[in-house]
């Protein structure tokens, strides 16, 4: 809702448009706020949210990130000391990004191995085969370099590749939802825009994590420094994008959930989605939040929303020096 305004009522969170109340909800029950457009928050809402921990961000209807808002920094300056120390040491700083990217491949190819496995009279069998198959000749290299820009190298090689096969996994809506590639600021079709907006969904809880843990967001490993950009939070997004975004958005494309009259494109060729094609996401990424899975390193059961922040500890405990090494988040 491009006119709604965000206001406080004790503990609640109240939307409201022309001064009505269209929802309200207690403020215990939320993890975090993102508004898209330029709604408006009251200053008694930012306090509230400061206080309980919510983080508030604003976006463009682009999904571009504008600005957050959070309370009190936690965690204690020993261990971000340590991780800035770490993001200067080139030993260290490449085999962390080995350890994200190579999650990222082997996640990227169990998804087209998912294709392939329940679909194998409907999607290009041997084009995803040949892609997956070189997927795994990058993730070999990988694991042989010890430059970190080779390591930048193979990440975009798979990635290109990776996306070279995503329109297979579309089975259903095929004639409105395709890639021409992937593209950003802005998207330029409507499955490009569906995953730009995952991703920004996933970068909001992913920072957040790292928050909540104590880490530095924007201190990186695999990621340049650059103000403003959350460069950790986008080395541990590498690992997540698959199974979190990816999967998701072609799962509501195949289930027919969104449709393409529910997306805009400007006159420069940018793609948006309207409010209620938004609205839907918002609530199918809620519902997969839920999703239970076995975490591969703490084998137990979990919740798919709390792994964002088992990965923020586990490599903060890494940091700390309670864990030997880094074990990122493989997709079973």
């Amino acid at each position: 809702m491009p006119d709604a305004y965000l206001a406080r009522d004790g503990e609640n969170v109240l939307i409201k448009t022309e001064n009505e109340i269209k929802f309200r909800i207690p403020v215990h029950n939320l993890e975090g706020i993102v508004c898209f457009g330029f709604a408006g928050a009251s200053p008694g809402l930012m306090h509230l949210c400061c206080e309980r921990g919510v983080a508030l961000s604003f976006l463009t209807e682009y999904g571009k990130f504008m600005g957050r808002i959070t309370g009190k920094v936690s965690g204690n300056i020993l261990l971000r000391k340590k991780q800035y120390r770490w993001t200067e040491n080139d030993i260290i700083t490449v085999r962390l990004a080995k350890r994200f990217i190579l999650a990222k491949i082997i996640n990227g190819r169990a998804v087209l191995h998912r294709a392939v496995r329940d679909h194998p009279e409907t999607v290009d069998t041997n084009l995803l085969t040949d892609i997956m198959k070189n997927m795994a000749i990058m993730a070999k290299k990988l694991d042989k370099t010890d430059d970190l820009n080779v390591v930048r190298g193979l990440e975009g090689q798979a990635a290109n590749l990776y996306f070279s096969g995503f329109n297979q996994l579309i089975l259903n809506q095929k004639d409105d939802f395709f890639m021409t590639g992937r593209n950003r600021r802005p998207p330029l079709d409507r499955v490009n825009a569906l995953i730009s907006f995952l991703y920004t969904l996933l970068t909001h809880e992913v920072v957040a994590a790292l928050e909540s843990v104590g880490l530095d967001p924007q201190a990186g490993f695999l990621h340049r420094d650059r103000p403003g950009r959350q460069s950790l939070a986008l080395d541990v997004m590498e690992e997540l994008r698959p199974h979190f975004a990816d999967r998701l958005a072609v799962t509501l494309i195949n289930r027919n959930q969104i449709n393409p009259s529910g997306f805009i494109i400007k006159e420069n060729g940018a793609v948006i989605m309207d409010d209620k094609t938004r609205k839907e996401l918002l609530i199918a990424w809620q519902k997969r939040k839920q999703e239970e899975i076995m975490h591969p390193f703490l084998e137990e059961k979990v919740s798919l929303g709390l792994v964002p922040y088992i990965q923020a500890m586990l490599l903060a405990r890494h940091i700390r020096g309670d864990l030997e090494d880094y074990p990122p988040f493989f997709w079973k």
